[in-house]
C-alpha cells in the first residue's frame, strides 16, 4: 500500500509541476533558442537656440547731459562643437541704422534718443553682417549666457516720453 501511495504522490507532484508553468502563465521552452540585434539611433544636428533680456536704461532718465551705461544679457544653445555668430539688427526706431540705432517717442511726439550696443564696454559697436561686427562662438551643447552693452551718450534731451526700439537678435549657424 506504501508503494501505490508513494507512486501516487509521486505521479501528483510530476503532474503539478508540469502544470504549474502553463497554471502561472509562464511557458517553458527547451527545443533551443536564437538571438538577434537592433539598434538605437538618434541624429543630431547642427542647431541653435537663442533668447533675450530686455535692455532697459531706466524709468526715471531726466536730462541726458552724461551717457548711460546699461547692460542685459543673451542666452544662446548650440550643439556642441557648433559655431555660431550673433547678430543685432539697427531696431525700430524711426531712422534707426546699425551705426547710429535710435529709440522712438511711444506718444504722440516724433523725437528720438540716439543709443549704441556694443559687444564688449564701450568698444565694438554690435552689427548684423557676418563676420564684421557680428560676436562669435561655439557651441558646448549648454546654455550660454552672452553680454550686450548699452549706452546712451549724451545728447539734447527730448521731451518727456517712453523711447523705444526692438531689437532682433539672430543666431547664425
Amino acid at each position: 500500500m506504501k508503494s501505490k501511495f508513494l507512486t501516487r504522490v509521486a505521479l501528483a507532484t510530476a503532474f503539478g509541476a508540469a502544470l504549474l508553468p502553463v497554471l502561472s502563465g509562464a511557458a517553458v521552452y527547451s527545443n533551443g533558442s536564437k538571438t538577434t540585434t537592433f539598434d538605437v539611433t538618434l541624429k543630431i544636428i547642427a542647431d541653435c537656440t537663442i533668447a533675450a533680456n530686455t535692455l532697459d536704461f531706466g524709468q526715471s532718465q531726466g536730462v541726458l547731459a552724461t551717457a548711460v551705461n546699461v547692460n542685459t544679457t543673451l542666452n544662446v544653445t548650440c550643439t556642441n562643437t557648433t559655431p555660431y555668430n550673433i547678430g543685432l539688427n539697427a531696431g525700430t526706431g524711426t531712422g534707426s541704422t546699425v551705426a547710429a540705432r535710435l529709440m522712438s517717442g511711444t506718444g504722440a511726439n516724433t523725437s528720438t534718443v540716439a543709443f549704441n550696443l556694443f559687444q564688449a564696454a564701450g568698444t565694438t559697436n554690435w552689427g548684423n553682417t557676418q563676420g564684421t561686427d557680428t560676436k562669435s562662438g561655439t557651441g558646448t551643447g549648454s546654455s550660454q549666457t552672452i553680454t550686450v552693452y548699452g549706452n546712451i551718450p549724451a545728447q539734447a534731451t527730448p521731451q518727456p516720453d517712453t523711447y523705444k526700439s526692438t531689437i532682433t537678435a539672430t543666431v547664425y549657424f
